[in-house]
Parts: structure tokens; C-alpha cells; sequence
């Protein structure tokens, strides 16, 4: 497996790397998805994943086991409760320590085995809860650290790593599902999910979601416990 066209893309599950997977189908691509099982809160969402993988014709997709919940730190991987309060400022109790950092670091060696230059990521700056690792600044310092730390950056066969969203709030990210023709109740947000497989609406990822759909002026198919005020 050798081919400088292929993108690795970090696949969550999520509405935003779903939407990041259809791009980067759009360009042509072969895509090479990664999907982390940290053994998080929201597993269900592993299942989102191998939807949207299947769905963007992914040529593989690896879901790679680690287990976060051996260091904690976070409302994901720790007996913790998880905030319903409403979005609420600075970093919030669902920050998983260094998560992005270890994840683009599990995607940059797939990259660097499979000869792919290119990495994919769903982060954005705009509607997000906080998090240091969703940041212009954290894509650059990871890129540059890429081109240092591996034999292909060091003789000059870079590496790229693109965040599509990254200026974009929900509701672009939200039409830009629409345009590429994606389903969106394939995907998974919720960060605390009921027994019978909902969304809490909770949540600030479920509050992110909902609003970006009504001010995006498109139908939500998310199925929530509780609609999001």
C-alpha cells in the first residue's frame, strides 16, 4: 500500500469529519479513514464511523483501539458527569487531555506507512466548546512537528494536514452536508448517550448540532431524549 494520492482522515463518527470524509472525496482522494476507539462515553459512535466510511467509499478504514480511560482527565474517558447546563465559556470537563495531538499522531504514521502526504481533520475554530486542540495555531505546530519527526519530512516529502472547517461555524458545516448529498442521521454527536441509542440534547455537542441545522434553515434528522433548547 503506496499511494501518494491518498488522504488519511480522522473519522469520528461526527457530523463534521463526516463532512471533511465527503470533501475529500469530492477532491478525488482515496481515502484511508481512522477511526480512534479510546473506549469513550460515546462508543456508539465507532458505529457512525463505519456508516460514513462505507458511505464515502472509503478504500479502508481502521479503527484502531486505545484505551484513554487508564489516564481519565475528562468527562469522555473518566466517571465524570457530563455538563447539561448549556455551552458554557473556557475549557470544559469533555476536553480529553492532549486528544487531537495523539490522534493526528496515530494518522501521520498510518500516512507516512501508506505513503499518503496528505491528513485530513474535522476540527473548527467557530462552534466549538473550547477546546486548545480545535486551533489555527494547534494545525500548524502539528504540521511543522510532522515534517520534523518523520523520515519523509526530513528528506523533503512533506506532509500536509488540512482542517476544511476550520473557519466554518455548524450551520456551513451543516449546509455543506447538504451539498455533498451526505445523510446526516448517519452521524453521531452526543457525548452522553440514552440507553436507547439517542441523542441527550443535552449536551454541548448536541446543542452545537441542533442549533447549526435551525440556522443552516435545514431539516435535523437527529433523533434526541430531549429536544435542545
Amino acid at each position: 500500500m503506496n499511494d501518494p494520492n491518498a488522504a488519511v482522515v480522522l473519522l469520528s463518527g461526527g457530523l463534521d469529519s463526516m463532512v471533511v470524509a465527503g470533501l475529500v472525496r469530492e477532491r478525488g482522494h482515496p481515502i484511508y479513514a481512522l477511526t480512534i476507539d479510546y473506549n469513550q462515553r460515546h462508543r456508539i459512535e465507532l458505529a457512525a464511523a463505519a456508516r460514513v466510511a462505507a458511505a464515502v467509499g472509503a478504500v479502508r478504514h481502521v479503527i484502531l483501539p486505545i484505551d484513554l480511560t487508564q489516564f481519565g482527565g475528562s468527562a469522555l474517558t473518566a466517571d465524570i458527569a457530563v455538563p447539561k447546563a448549556g455551552v458554557q465559556p473556557g475549557i470544559p470537563i469533555t476536553y480529553v487531555p492532549a486528544r487531537n495531538t495523539i490522534f493526528l499522531s496515530l494518522a501521520l504514521g498510518w500516512a507516512e506507512a501508506a505513503g499518503a502526504r496528505d491528513l485530513f481533520v474535522g476540527i473548527n475554530a467557530l462552534d466549538y466548546s473550547g477546546y486548545p486542540d480545535c486551533r489555527p495555531e494547534f494545525v500548524d505546530a502539528f504540521e511543522a512537528m510532522a515534517n520534523v519527526a518523520t523520515k519523509a519530512g526530513v528528506e523533503g516529502d512533506r506532509f500536509h494536514i488540512h482542517a476544511p472547517l476550520l473557519a466554518l461555524g455548524k450551520a456551513d458545516i451543516a449546509r455543506e452536508a447538504n451539498r455533498l448529498g451526505l445523510d446526516c442521521g448517519m452521524s453521531w454527536s452526543c457525548y452522553d448517550p440514552t440507553p436507547d441509542e439517542r441523542h441527550c440534547g443535552r449536551c454541548d455537542s448536541c446543542r452545537l448540532r441542533a442549533k447549526g441545522f435551525v440556522d443552516a434553515g435545514l431539516a435535523d434528522p437527529t433523533r434526541y431524549a430531549e429536544q435542545p433548547a
